[in-house]
């Protein structure tokens, strides 16, 4: 999801490679894949996020993945 951000290119692909290899490593299927990033953030939200602000966050987040996977 290409967005402005505060964390450097680096960093950002470190830790993304490092999630992907995981999911590899444990052989993962497509559907287990989504089912336990869905939880992760799910689990980010209710233990980052304040409670009034979650909807909107996860409205928003839900709304950059839709635009980021249209062709």
């Amino acid at each position: 999801m290409p967005q402005q951000s505060r964390y450097s290119d680096s960093d950002f692909e470190a830790l993304m490679n490092k999630v992907i290899l995981t999911l590899e490593e444990n052989q993962a299927n497509r559907d287990l894949q989504l089912m336990v990033l869905g939880n992760v953030i799910t689990h980010i939200l209710n233990t980052q996020v304040s409670p009034a602000s979650r909807k909107a966050m996860a409205e928003q987040f839900a709304s950059v993945l839709v635009k980021s996977v249209k062709e």
